[in-house]
């Protein structure tokens, strides 16, 4: 790709200039926000978080390209939960409405999200455009187990222990959660790293797929759009947070359960994941697309409960993490569907289809308890 801006003529910064411009006015419509309260600005505001998003997606993209995979999914599944995390502990710690729910509520639209809304997607549009499209077991199952252990352990057992009453866990129980998150989650990136990266290495990149073929950034890029990410996510997580008195009234309006509102949260989160990853698969490297999907769903709970571990204890809050009884068969259904789904080596487009109804059946469950 050819670029003319001043940017490439002089530093060679090969970034396609939005991608710059989105979180610079992303910045200045911050600056602004303190001074207008009208709903139109409120969608401006709205609109520049996803350029900004999108902008954030594309830099960590660019700099995933430079090192590889799997290192390039795992950077942007991080990227990702550092927006998730600092948007989750901010809300927690200005005491927002319904923040002793509202990690457990986006956790757990993250997971139903990725499982069935970004893998739905992916296997049916991968399967309508290639009847079947193949990966490694090896690896889809390691982050399967992983995923399956994580979610129950911080979403569903809470409901059963009897230290705390309610679905909470005590001060020591949370702290030896967290912990065993991190254990779960460092151990799955030091079999995706290294002791096994094979498992998660795409077997054959598409035939004439750009991205697979095209030559890796120079340095000064690669720096560039690095800073360029810092800095969109810093954007969008204040204008998210900016954005989430609305969000909330909004859906008080509605008359909607609260719960809405981390659906939603998390919605705006895995929008650049998301679109990373139904792009890989519809250029047949479901491999990349299920590092996405997966990855990201691992760091969401692997990362954002022991970040919101440590502020309760230190704080002194009290979270509620267990999730209610048709959340947990929700939850349990969509981890069964997607370990059957990936116990044959190859998907179709059926497996999407099953994907999206338990999508489509969460979301009317939720506004319709």
């Amino acid at each position: 790709m050819e670029y003319n801006h001043f940017l490439y003529k002089r530093w060679k910064i090969a970034l396609p200039l939005w991608s710059i411009i989105c979180p610079m006015l992303g910045l200045i419509i911050l600056a602004l926000a303190s001074q207008y309260k009208s709903g139109l600005f409120a969608v401006i505001m709205g609109a520049s978080l996803i350029a900004t998003v999108l902008a954030a997606v594309h830099h960590a993209e660019v700099v995933a390209h430079k090192v590889g995979e799997p290192f390039g999914t795992l950077i942007l599944a991080l990227a990702i939960t550092v927006i998730e995390v600092s948007l989750i502990v901010s809300m927690m710690l200005s005491k927002s409405a319904g923040g002793a729910t509202l990690a457990r509520d986006t956790v757990f639209a993250a997971i139903m999200l990725i499982l069935t809304g970004i893998i739905g997607l992916s296997l049916l549009i991968g399967g309508y455009k290639y009847k079947e499209q193949a990966y490694i077991k090896q690896g889809v199952s390691a982050a399967l187990t992983t995923l399956t252990a994580i979610s129950v352990l911080t979403l569903v057992l809470p409901n059963y222990t009897t230290t705390s009453a309610g679905p909470v866990y005590s001060s020591s129980q949370l702290i030896f959660v967290a912990i065993i998150s991190l254990v779960l989650y460092g151990g799955f990136v030091a079999v995706q790293t290294g002791l096994h990266r094979d498992y998660f290495l795409p077997e054959d990149a598409a035939k004439g797929d750009e991205d697979a073929h095209a030559s890796p950034p120079s340095a000064g890029t690669t720096v560039c759009s690095l800073l360029l990410l810092l800095a969109s996510l810093v954007v969008v997580v204040l204008l998210s947070k900016k954005l989430s008195p609305t969000i909330e009234g909004i859906v008080v309006d509605l008359g909607a359960p609260k719960s809405l509102v981390g659906i939603i949260i998390a919605a705006v989160i895995l929008l650049p994941e998301g679109l990373a990853a139904i792009r890989a698969a519809s250029r047949n490297r479901l491999q990349t697309s299920l590092n996405l999907a997966l990855g990201s769903a691992l760091a969401s709970i692997g990362l954002t409960i022991p970040a919101v571990a440590i502020v309760c204890y230190v704080m002194n809050f009290e979270v509620t993490l267990g999730i209610d009884g048709k959340s947990t068969l929700l939850l349990l259904l969509s981890l069964f569907t997607i370990n059957i789904s990936f116990g044959a080596g190859r998907t179709n487009v059926l497996q999407g289809i099953v994907q999206l109804v338990i999508l489509a059946t969460y979301l009317f469950i939720t506004i319709v308890p």
